[in-house]
């Protein structure tokens, strides 16, 4: 069975490190080996609220994309996530598939690429800073590219190194 390299956004805005430091646990028991950026806070997006921590996890599976929905969904449980709760509100935890391999598709829960990675500096900073040579499948550039040329044209959208003790104990980047 082939494998297929996944670029998931992660973020919280409730107890955000505590919270990111137990969805890796998770991610990194379900997927291990796990590549993991550096964790940015940002304003929240969409409503008023705490600042968001929010970093990339790329992994590869051999699952098929709705079992790690699954999986992804499971940890954002284990985080305290509420399923029904609103769309523009806090979160426990936020797990969003970015990019599945190649995979292109539109059904009713699931668009990928994610619209949204072209368009969200703390989704697209961190997933160029893990995977910069990373084809984006429909628009055929490279992430490192994608996210070079949205600090060049976009209004500055603050994000903020933060450490995670989390990676410092991995001897990753914090």
């Amino acid at each position: 069975m082939s494998t297929t390299t996944v670029h998931v956004a992660a973020g919280s805005n409730v107890a955000p490190l505590k919270n990111l430091r137990r969805v890796l646990d998770v991610i990194d028991h379900d997927f291990a080996p796990v590549t993991v950026s550096r964790a940015y806070a940002n304003a929240a997006v969409g409503f008023e609220g705490d600042d968001f921590i929010n970093l990339v996890v790329g992994f590869e599976t051999e699952l098929t994309v709705h079992q790690v929905i699954e999986r992804l969904h499971a940890a954002e449980t284990a985080c305290g996530r509420e399923r029904l709760a609103p769309k523009w509100a806090p979160r426990a935890m936020d797990l969003d598939i970015l990019l599945f391999g190649d995979t292109v598709c539109a059904e009713p829960g699931l668009t990928l690429p994610r619209p949204d990675l072209l368009k969200r500096p703390y989704m697209l900073g961190p997933a160029a800073e893990i995977a910069p040579e990373t084809v984006h499948p429909t628009e055929r550039r490279t992430l490192g590219e994608l996210w070079r040329d949205m600090q060049a044209t976009q209004a500055a959208h603050e994000m903020r190194p933060v450490e995670l003790a989390w990676l410092a104990a991995r001897g990753d980047k914090a």
